[in-house]
């Protein structure tokens, strides 16, 4: 039997987690066919950075490419899930017995699936990329890095330069995954943000499909 897509997508709505000094989301009917209307449709406002989605490099580098930039290539192929277990961030100690390769596209399971998405309230202690864990996934020449909660860089640590270090290398982030019910292994991902006009980063659909075929 044929692979199931699995979704790793969060669900958007009213009242959800979001970074603390981004906008709050809000979803509501501004046509109700229920009020009379002949249609029904929705006022959305969010910041351009909740839920899961991509970060484009102009989100830190102020004359980066926005997301409308982004190569199909990058966010449609092979990846490989990754599960973290250091609970504080993910540091290259970690990362050296996966032997990563040029061109992966990597997305890191941490305790975040399972322990952040549970709640509406921002958690601040979530596992993230370190700055030199970024700095090693650009040695190795990866595509695309993912990450199971709303930033790949910490809230108190790390933040700026871990997205920094990625984006000037060209690395495209993606942010918001949800992994829980995701093993360790390779997949096809296909992830397609919003095409905004020169933005910063765009709200995303992903999902993966396991995949047989070894790694080239």
């Amino acid at each position: 039997m044929e692979a199931e897509w699995i979704d790793i997508s969060v669900p958007l709505k009213t009242g959800m987690v979001h970074w603390p000094d981004n906008p709050p989301v809000k979803i509501a009917r501004a046509l109700d066919i229920g009020k009379g209307d002949g249609a029904n449709v929705s006022n959305i406002s969010m910041g351009s950075h909740t839920g899961t989605h991509m970060d484009a490099p102009v989100h830190f580098l102020e004359t980066g490419k926005g997301i409308d930039a982004l190569p199909m290539s990058v966010a449609i192929g092979r990846a490989r899930v990754i599960q973290i277990a250091d609970t504080e961030s993910i540091k290259p100690g970690e990362l050296v017995p996966h032997k990563i390769r040029k061109g992966e596209r990597i997305l890191f399971k941490t305790g975040n699936s399972t322990n952040c998405w549970q709640t509406d309230s921002f958690v601040q202690n979530f596992v993230y990329l370190s700055a030199e864990g970024a700095k090693y996934l650009v040695d190795r020449g990866v595509k695309m890095v993912g990450i199971d909660y709303l930033s790949i860089g910490g809230y108190k640590a790390d933040g700026a330069d871990t997205h920094r270090y990625l984006l000037q290398a060209g690395i495209w982030i993606i942010e918001g995954l949800n992994l829980s019910e995701v093993e360790q292994g390779s997949y096809v991902l296909v992830c397609l943000p919003l095409k905004i006009e020169g933005g910063d980063g765009a709200p995303a659909r992903a999902v993966l499909k396991p995949s047989q075929l070894p790694r080239t």
